[in-house]
C-alpha cells in the first residue's frame, strides 16, 4: 500500500464516519424521509448520465435500491430523529456485518467460525448496554430503529454479493434512482405538510450543505475512492480500515455536537469494537495458534 493509498484510505473513513454528525444536522432543518429521498436523488443526477448501468440484472439494480434506498437509510435517519445520537447510531450500524454474516448462512450456505459466534456475542451485548443510558441521547425506539437499519444494511449486502463482481460505483449510483419517488410520496403522506410546504422558505445552509454532502462526498467521491482501491488492493488489507468509521462517527459527534460518552457508552464502543475486531482478525488469530509450531520458539 503506498503512502497515496493509505490517505485515500483515511479520507474515505473520516467522510463516512462524519456522515452521522451531518445526517443530525439535516435532520434539524427537515424530516427524516424527505432527507433521505433528497439524498438519493442527488446521488442519482446527473452521474448516473455519466456511469455504464452496471452488468447485473435488473432486480439487484432495484431490489438493492429498495432496501439500502427506501429501508435502510429510512430507518437510519427516523431512528436517529427519535432520540439516537450521531455517534451511538455509527457505532450501533456497525452490526450490519453481523447481520450479513447470519444472512449468509441462511441464504448463501455459508458457515460461522467460532470466533464470529463469539464476536456477534460480544458486540450485541455491548448494544445492549444502552438500554441502561439515562442521558436523553438515546431512545428505545431510536436504538431499535438503527438496528433494524442495520439488519437492512445485511440483506443490502447480500442482494450485492449476489449481483457478482460488478463496478461498484456505477452500482450504487443507478441504484440511487430507486428511493427518489417512493420516498418523496412517502413522505408527502406521512410527514407534516406544513412543514415540508415552507421547506423552501426556511431551509439554511446547513440543511441544504446536508443534502450535498450525503449525495455526493459520501455517495459519489466515497464509494468511487473505495472501488477503486478495492480493484487495487487486497480486500484483506482495505476492509479492516472500515473499523475507524465509528470511531471517527462518536469523535466528529462530540466535537460538533457535544455529545457526552459516559461510563456506559464507553464500555459499550469498546464491546462493540471488540466484537467487530474479533469479526475480521479472530480466524487469522486462530489459525495461527493452532499451526503445529505455534507454540515453538
Amino acid at each position: 500500500m503506498s503512502v497515496g493509498q493509505f490517505f485515500a484510505i483515511l479520507l474515505v473513513v473520516t467522510i463516512w464516519g462524519a456522515n452521522f454528525t451531518v445526517i443530525k444536522l439535516g435532520l434539524g432543518e427537515m424530516p427524516p424521509i424527505l432527507l433521505s429521498s433528497l439524498r438519493f436523488a442527488f446521488a442519482a443526477l446527473p452521474a448516473v448520465f455519466f456511469l455504464p448501468r452496471p452488468k447485473c440484472p435488473w432486480k439487484y439494480v432495484v431490489g438493492f435500491g429498495v432496501v439500502l434506498g427506501c429501508i435502510k437509510f429510512s430507518l437510519l435517519f427516523l431512528g436517529m430523529d427519535l432520540g439516537l445520537s450521531a455517534g451511538i447510531s455509527s457505532l450501533v450500524l456497525q452490526l450490519q456485518a453481523f447481520f450479513t454474516l447470519i444472512l449468509g448462512v441462511f441464504l448463501l450456505g455459508e458457515k460461522i467460525g467460532p470466533h464470529r459466534i463469539i464476536a456477534m456475542l460480544v458486540a450485541f451485548c455491548g448494544v445492549g448496554l444502552l438500554l441502561f443510558v439515562s442521558d436523553g441521547s438515546i431512545t428505545a425506539i431510536g436504538l431499535a430503529l438503527v438496528i433494524a437499519a442495520a439488519a437492512a444494511w445485511g440483506v443490502a449486502n447480500i442482494i450485492m454479493k449476489r449481483a457478482g463482481s460488478v463496478q461498484m460505483l456505477s452500482f450504487v449510483v443507478w441504484a440511487s434512482l430507486v428511493p427518489p419517488i417512493p420516498l418523496a410520496i412517502l413522505s408527502f403522506l406521512t410527514e407534516d405538510r406544513a412543514n415540508l410546504a415552507s421547506l423552501g422558505d426556511q431551509i439554511s445552509w446547513i440543511g441544504i450543505g446536508s443534502i450535498l454532502y450525503l449525495a455526493y462526498p459520501v455517495t459519489l467521491l466515497g464509494f468511487a475512492i473505495w472501488g477503486r482501491l478495492l480493484s487495487t488492493l487486497p480486500v484483506g488489507l482495505v476492509a479492516p480500515f472500515t473499523l475507524l468509521v465509528p470511531i471517527v462517527g462518536m469523535a466528529t459527534s462530540a466535537l460538533v455536537l457535544g455529545e457526552d460518552f459516559g461510563p456506559i457508552k464507553i464500555i459499550s464502543a469498546i464491546l462493540v469494537m471488540t466484537g467487530l475486531m474479533i469479526n475480521v482478525f479472530g480466524g487469522k488469530l486462530m489459525s495461527a495458534f493452532s499451526r503445529p509450531d505455534a507454540g515453538k520458539i
